[in-house]
């Protein structure tokens, strides 16, 4: 890992104590595991420091993704098939056991989930735009969960987001939240493929993306279940940096990994706004 300076660590320290209201973002690569069965203890664990942070008094939106990945066990498909319509089949299958899921962990720890399913075209209508905000708004203010998914059974590939990052990036417009964070089989952004390269190291924090950095993402290994990558998650973070919020990438699998970025503690890499939304330097 490559060293942090003081200023760094400050910032990072003082940004997170400013955030009220989160979008997290669960990859495919994280709540899967072996065969691409939902991993359920390490939902219950993430859902244990979801709770952890609601009742801290942040606002938590989760984005998910994995219902192609549940849906692709209960059908005994072992590859990820490039066909849309077998897709939106898997999807279909897997959402509803996705939910099953989320709904008993968090109900264990005294809290409701409530399902909003998106596609693009949503945000390309001021009317179902305001209505979708509406929705979100009020399971705040009564505490439920928000779990967002594309609603990739029926989307059509011209109304798809194309992955998971871009719909976090665009919930966290919509709602005017104070962070992203993207949840990954990976510890953070590197200055090289850590897959590929041994002499990798992660770098803590980014005030700016370059051209740079997407050169970077773009010779980086891509996920066998997941629709993103590296790119991907710049691609998202560069949105909302843009809009004067903070974004982070971290490893999902990392114990702890939520409590501890909260805690303000140097894991993943964070990405700090250079202005705007209560959040500037």
């Amino acid at each position: 890992m490559k060293k942090v300076s003081s200023k760094g660590i400050e910032d990072r320290k003082r940004f997170i104590k400013k955030i009220k209201r989160v979008v997290i973002k669960i990859g495919t690569n994280v709540l899967t595991s072996v065969g691409h069965r939902l991993d359920t203890s390490l939902m219950e664990h993430l859902g244990q420091q979801i709770c952890w942070l609601i009742e801290g008094g942040k606002q938590v939106i989760i984005v998910t993704s994995g219902a192609i990945g549940a849906g692709m066990q209960i059908l005994g498909w072992k590859k990820r098939p490039s066909k849309i319509e077998k897709l939106q089949a898997a999807a279909s299958v897997g959402q509803s056991r996705l939910m099953r899921f989320y709904e008993r962990i968090f109900r264990e720890e005294g809290y409701n989930v409530g399902q909003v399913l998106l596609t693009r075209d949503i945000f390309e209508s001021n009317e179902r735009k305001a209505n979708a905000l509406a929705t979100l708004e009020t399971l705040l203010s009564y505490k439920i969960i928000p779990i967002i998914n594309e609603n990739d059974a029926v989307a059509s590939e011209e109304i798809k987001f194309g992955d998971n990052d871009q719909l976090s990036a665009m919930v966290v417009e919509l709602i005017k939240a104070d962070a992203l964070i993207l949840l990954s089989d990976v510890d953070g952004f590197y200055d090289a493929d850590p897959k590929n390269c041994s002499r990798s190291k992660l770098i803590s924090e980014v005030y700016r993306i370059t051209n740079s950095h997407l050169t970077i993402a773009k010779n980086a290994s891509m996920s066998e279940l997941g629709s993103g990558g590296m790119v991907s998650k710049l691609l998202a973070i560069k949105r909302v940096l843009e809009i004067g919020c903070m974004g982070f990438i971290a490893n999902g699998k990392r114990p702890w990994v939520l409590r501890d970025i909260f805690l303000g503690k140097n894991i993943g890499t964070i990405f700090l706004p250079e202005k705007k939304n209560g959040l500037e330097k």
